[in-house]
């Protein structure tokens, strides 16, 4: 049995027509650079999300890198982002001349620490970055409220989240990634939207940014050859944007599909002792751009060693925290350490969990890790 942690052929398969289509409409215009195509995705996307201003760009880095631009925030300023995420959370804060200021994260839902927001607050804090991570939403109200409160920005990591639904205590619901001064996103292949190569987006609500990050994201131009500041080349191929207008469409669908798979994750491997399931925010829709299992008692690498012997594939998102990462030793003190992020980083596995997935794979993934437990 093939089995897989992303399937993309398999879902390329059943949209094909309307794929190909898109791409030969590129090929056949010749537009391949701010074609149609992009300006469609851009308006779809836009109505998707429900916010005033999708801004396409080269990939999530980018989008992240491209805000803090917009944001003119200087050299020495903090930003406040999680330690346990991937790594370009905090690249992206390092190579602006930013002080990355690494934060703990909650043990169940995986999401910034709101404990610690007060807790490594300093007169140069400027923003934070929540990272919505796995596929659902930070506590978008409470971080918003603290960022209000402190006159910070809020820069939302969003490349792992996209649909997902946060609920407000008033009732109001809001998509993440429009939620914050400024959302990010990736459209990288794997992504639960993503195109065939690399692509990104900014989203805000905000008219005066969204002009200055068009402009950034255009080499500092609103009209050519005229640069009124410095930015970089960061566009969305219009390739690109054929894929992501057909899948799009389809977005909630693949949703539904990675939420299935999840709910019978749960049902068969809940009573394992041993493991944990993943916990459900209760204020956020969760898209499982991962499927997620805490293993207790240091039993994580030898399950992951038994799963690939019987051709299961899985994943550690993330086995260090980046604190603990060469590159960021200059912004921690030696011996820095954040609890629950040492513990996740030795307990976390992420399962095959995707649009295509079929009921034997299941079983068979299943079996194999009650196997491992004995149960």
């Amino acid at each position: 049995m093939k089995i897989q942690m992303v399937d993309l052929k398999s879902q390329y398969e059943k949209i094909k027509e309307e794929v190909n289509a898109g791409i030969q409409d590129c090929l056949d215009n010749t537009a391949f650079i701010n074609g149609p195509a992009v300006k469609e995705f851009q308006q779809d996307f836009e109505k998707y999300l429900g916010v005033k201003h999708v801004i396409p760009c080269a990939n999530g880095t980018d989008a992240l890198q491209i805000a803090m631009m917009a944001l003119d925030l200087k050299p020495g300023d903090e930003i406040i982002c999680p330690a346990f995420t991937y790594v370009a959370t905090a690249e992206v804060i390092g190579l602006l001349g930013l002080k990355p200021v690494m934060v703990d994260v909650d043990e169940n839902t995986f999401d910034i620490e709101l404990n610690d927001l007060e807790k490594y607050l300093t007169p140069n804090t400027k923003a934070i970055v929540p990272v919505h991570l796995y596929g659902q939403s930070a506590d978008m109200e409470k971080i918003l409220e603290f960022a209000e409160k402190h006159h910070l920005f809020v820069i939302e990591d969003n490349a792992q989240a996209i649909g997902s639904d946060y609920t407000f205590s008033n009732g109001i619901v809001k998509k993440t990634g429009t939620i914050g001064h400024i959302g990010c996103t990736s459209f990288f292949p794997s992504k639960n939207l993503g195109c065939y190569g690399d692509g990104g987006a900014l989203i805000t609500n905000d008219d005066e940014l969204a002009l200055k990050i068009r402009m950034i994201a255009n080499h500092g131009q609103a009209k050519k050859y005229y640069h009124k500041v410095l930015g970089c080349n960061s566009r969305l191929d219009t390739l690109q944007a054929a894929v992501l207008k057909v899948k799009l469409k389809y977005l909630d669908e693949y949703s539904a599909a990675r939420n299935k798979m999840a709910a019978y994750y749960d049902e068969n491997l809940a009573g394992i002792s041993g493991i944990q399931v993943p916990e459900r925010a209760k204020n956020s829709t969760h898209v499982f751009h991962q499927y997620t299992l805490r293993v207790k008692d240091g039993k994580r690498d030898e399950l992951q060693k038994y799963l690939g012997e019987k051709n299961i594939p899985s994943m550690i998102y993330y086995p260090l925290p980046l604190y603990k990462q060469e590159a960021f030793r200059q912004y921690v003190e030696e011996g820095f350490e954040l609890p629950v992020t040492e513990k996740l980083c030795s307990e976390v596995i992420s399962l095959p969990v995707h649009t295509e997935f079929n009921q034997d794979a299941s079983d068979y993934i299943i079996f194999e890790i009650k196997n491992f437990f004995n149960q």
